[in-house]
């Protein structure tokens, strides 16, 4: 079991064709971790085996007939609980959504999954709406970092981070608004790529509007470029959805790092010019930057020169969050989040003339970026300036402000320009808490910043690197 829960998407697939393990043998191998895991970390909202082991038996005999779906059959994916599943409810972590209504619908995302012939492996944990950067709801409880339980998971994707970290799945979905996939991907120790918006169709249209991307969260970069040739099919329910280009990612990030690297230009930036980070991350930070520049890429440091835009930024988001309540009655937002509600209703008070001042403020942030990028390929950046701290807090103890985006300002600017951003593992703290490294590329060049993320990981690959509990078998009540 302990291989099957170690493999790769690449990996399974690979022994799949070779006949040297089915489906089958992979999926109840990543139940069984599920079920010795998911009680520390509270990943998983919803797990359902026979729906589960029933699309792994369909695997195992499109196999035995030579007659597989598309690229990533039998390939089991967590699927974070804000995605419509049609066998499945999705309630985004509120008591205020009827399961029942939410059933026989299908997110573009899933209905991609489907033509490829993948396993779903279950829901997983998101804060209410999505609306935070840590991840804790008031059905589901609070979700747990792998490599501390006494730590938060990050968010709104935490649920499917700690899956992929511990086991329970090699691939997973995650949404990011203003770190959604990043935060957790930093504070967790994995891979996570907010793809350029419109890249991957996405519907219903996210009540965040055109900052909500969704996109991968693999152990490797290599199976997030897989993942992306899957999520990138065409769905035309997404009218914010740019043409199809068919690009092959895999495909296009393969070779030696200093192959992938040759020719790139890369802005390094350790504070924006306006952040504060922990010694650890600028350690990290500064090594995988030294790293970069030893394996051939063209390394200055340098800022982007924009000021932090994280009152805009708030306009825009919280004002997100008011349009998400706004037909849920006050009997029903007494069964919410206290907190989101708070910043909902705080943002409902916005005038129109606030909300289209930050939309300019975010034109002009586009633009600056553009007139950067012209310059440079990539910009490098820590993905958060800290490590994860006590679970269930919006933020760290003793921080100056009370709301999570103060503590994630690496993250944020870049939903607001739409540009894809890549977070890879650089390294852990004196405590042993995962640093997470950004790769941030030009709109639409996603496939330069997987090529950088997939040359700094084949360099420095941290993967055989996993938290206690990943190995913790509860049958026998002790390590494996």
């Amino acid at each position: 079991m302990n291989d099957f829960v170690r493999m790769t998407a690449l990996e399974l697939l690979q022994g799949y064709n070779d006949k040297s393990f089915s489906p089958v043998d992979v999926t109840e191998a990543l139940l069984k971790q599920i079920d010795s895991c998911n009680p520390t970390v509270n990943a998983y909202c919803l797990v359902d085996r026979e729906i589960t082991l029933a699309s792994a038996h369909e695997s195992a005999q499109r196999y035995s007939r030579g007659e597989t779906h598309g690229v990533l059959d039998g390939v089991p994916v967590a699927i974070k609980d804000v995605f419509l599943t049609p066998m499945w409810p999705t309630i985004k972590g509120s008591k205020t959504i009827d399961p029942k209504s939410t059933l026989g619908k299908e997110a573009p995302s899933i209905a991609a999954l489907n033509r490829n012939g993948y396993i779903p492996l279950g829901k997983t944990t998101t804060p209410e709406f999505g609306w935070k950067g840590v991840t804790d709801n008031p059905v589901d409880g609070i979700t747990r970092n792998p490599w501390d339980a006494s730590k938060t998971a990050g968010g709104s994707s935490g649920g499917s981070a700690a899956a992929v970290v511990l086991g329970m799945g090699p691939l997973a979905l995650g949404t990011d608004a203003g770190g959604s996939i990043r935060i957790p991907a930093g504070f967790c120790g994995l891979v996570g790529l907010k793809p350029s918006f419109g890249e991957v169709p996405h519907w219903p249209a996210s009540p965040f509007g055109t900052l909500a991307h969704a996109g991968p969260m693999a152990w490797t970069v290599s199976d997030c470029a897989l993942l992306m040739n899957v999520l990138s099919e065409a769905d035309n329910r997404d009218t914010n959805a740019i043409p199809r280009r068919n690009i092959d990612y895999l495909k296009a990030i393969s070779g030696e790092p200093q192959e992938l690297l040759k020719g790139l230009k890369i802005a390094y930036s350790a504070t924006l010019g306006y952040v504060q980070n922990e010694r650890d991350v600028e350690r990290a930070v500064q090594d995988a930057a030294d790293l970069l520049q030893s394996l051939g890429a063209e390394v200055t440091e340098v800022a982007p020169g924009f000021d932090d835009p994280l009152a805009a930024f708030g306009h825009l988001f919280y004002g997100g969050a008011a349009n998400a309540l706004r037909s849920i009655s006050k009997r029903q937002r007494a069964l919410m989040d206290t907190q989101l509600v708070a910043v909902a209703e705080k943002a409902s008070q916005l005038s129109m003339l606030d909300y289209l001042a930050a939309v300019n403020e975010r034109a002009a942030l586009s633009e600056h970026m553009a007139h950067f990028h012209s310059k440079y390929d990539l910009l490098v950046t820590p993905t958060l300036p800290i490590t994860a701290f006590k679970a269930g807090c919006e933020v760290p103890e003793g921080w100056p402000s009370t709301r999570w985006p103060s503590w994630t300002p690496f993250t944020y600017p870049f939903n607001m320009t739409g540009q894809p951003a890549l977070s890879v593992p650089c390294g852990f703290s004196s405590s042993g808490l995962p640093i997470g490294l950004q790769f941030v590329g030009r709109r639409f060049e996603d496939v330069n910043v997987l090529r950088a993320g997939q040359a700094y990981q084949l360099a420095a690959p941290l993967t055989e690197k996993r938290p206690k509990l990943f190995y913790v078998d509860v049958a026998e009540g002790e390590s494996a």
